[in-house]
């Protein structure tokens, strides 16, 4: 057994990240740790003013962050714990404080068919599929792929003309001794929709289960 993050990439592959970056997505119920991250976002960025719907339609439910800011603090908890399906899953919870106002951008991942779905928001409305590689320096890049909604009864494949693919490139820096990451969100027709870069340090727990304020509201069957 491995994390789940080593499973979908591959032995080898893990095992070219950094290490800092192997315990940081060693996380999970085999390791016995929970990883929490605390540090600054220099940046969070949006596109034009139509974007603006957009992005306070997917603050409803915590899965994007509509206000813009620099040196923001924030924190991420990565938990891990088994869901009420019985699947290994870790949380990739966002808090902010942007103006004195807490903001919050919800995930859960699992493991499904050898691919990282990572569900989206407090009703694990939106399931992503990820792609994860290591780039030369030991650092993670991911992107996400196709996208599915799922409410009730209703699940279809999300149009991406109505959406935006994500990449994120997170490394770990000898120098500051700090991890750093840097994501965006595209829409292949409308262009640059949102985006952060910032650093945090990192604390490791022993953990076997998430707290219950980290966990979604709903858990989907469906991947």
């Amino acid at each position: 057994m491995s994390s789940m993050f080593a499973r979908a990439i591959g032995e080898h592959d893990f095992a070219r990240l950094h290490p800092m970056m192997q315990r940081r997505f060693g996380v999970g119920l085999e390791s016995g740790e929970a990883c929490i991250g605390r540090g600054v976002m220099t940046e969070i960025r949006r596109g034009p003013w139509w974007t603006v719907p957009f992005l306070q339609i997917g603050r409803l439910r915590n899965i994007l962050i509509p206000t813009l800011g620099r040196e923001v603090p924030f924190t991420i908890e990565n938990f891990p714990y088994r869901d009420p399906l019985g699947r290994e899953t870790v949380t990739f919870v966002r808090e902010y404080t942007i103006n004195e106002r807490a903001s919050r951008f919800d995930a859960t991942m699992i493991l499904s068919a050898g691919r990282i779905v990572d569900y989206l928001g407090t009703h694990q409305h939106l399931a992503v599929d990820l792609e994860l590689s290591v780039d030369d320096d030991g650092g993670l890049r991911l992107k996400s792929d196709a996208q599915r909604f799922y409410e009730g009864p209703v699940a279809f494949r999300f149009p991406m003309l109505f959406s935006g693919r994500a990449t994120l490139h997170e490394w770990y820096d000898e120098t500051d001794q700090c991890f750093h990451v840097d994501m965006q969100v595209h829409n292949h027709r409308f262009g640059f929709l949102f985006g952060y870069r910032g650093s945090f340090t990192c604390e490791w727990i022993p953990a076997s289960d998430a707290p219950e304020r980290l966990k979604p509201l709903r858990h989907e069957r469906r991947v």
